[in-house]
């Protein structure tokens, strides 16, 4: 199944007060496999960059003031993206500001339906836990030591790996499984060297070692089993 895993930045956090996405990146799965193919870009959104957001994606109105607008951009991305299931982190954040953006350039938004959120899946599965981007890149031993700060891009291969984490790992699609309870064990790829097991090994005391211990406790004084020999 082909699966599309996202995200976005921003101006701030509220399309419908003014603010407005700078930069997108999209990231393609098929069966939970990285295939390598990615869309990325930035946007002018004809508007100041606030400090707070240029604080988390050092993003710059400067730096945004030559790139695309997103009407500019739009038919590639709904190219790459085509009808296939959305991933992001806290989802309706990114979907609220993609489909803002599509709605704002006379496009259809995307289905909701097709919004898969791994915030919630992670609560569902570590109930309790810390559920940031980097706390789960740190649970699942993905490094994120390239991350200094947030970039769409980057986070979307980044979550791309969570993703297959939190889904069952790459296991998920090695097609070990024939039937519904039964299991397919692949050939080997060579000839099966068979070994005689080992004879068990012996794990009791020796005599001295038996001799040591009677002697030793025989020098403990008064010891606490020998208050209770006598009862029954």
């Amino acid at each position: 199944m082909r699966e599309i895993v996202f995200d976005t930045e921003t101006t701030g956090l509220n399309p419908a007060g003014g603010d407005r996405m700078v930069e997108i990146g999209c990231v393609e799965i098929f069966n939970r496999m990285e295939t390598g193919k990615h869309f990325h870009a930035y946007f002018n959104p004809d508007r100041d960059m606030p400090g707070e957001a240029e604080a988390v994606h050092g993003l710059t109105a400067i730096f945004l003031s030559d790139k695309p607008r997103f009407g500019e951009k739009v038919g590639d991305l709904i190219e790459f993206i085509q009808d296939s299931p959305m991933v992001a982190h806290n989802a309706s954040f990114d979907f609220g500001f993609l489909n803002h953006e599509l709605q704002h350039c006379g496009q259809p938004p995307v289905c909701m339906s097709r919004m898969v959120d791994t915030l919630s899946l992670a609560r569902t599965r570590h109930p309790g836990a810390k559920h940031s981007l980097d706390a789960l890149c740190m649970r699942f031993g993905i490094d994120r030591s390239h991350r200094v700060k947030h970039g769409a891009l980057l986070d979307a291969q980044l979550l791309a790996q969570v993703y297959v984490e939190l889904t069952g790992g790459r296991q998920i699609g090695l097609g070990l499984v024939a039937e519904a309870g039964e299991v397919s064990v692949p050939a080997a790829a060579g000839p099966v060297t068979i070994r005689e097991p080992r004879p068990p090994r012996p794990h009791h005391a020796a005599a001295e070692e038996l001799e040591r211990h009677r002697a030793f406790i025989a020098r403990l004084a008064d010891p606490l089993w020998s208050r209770f020999a006598s009862i029954g």
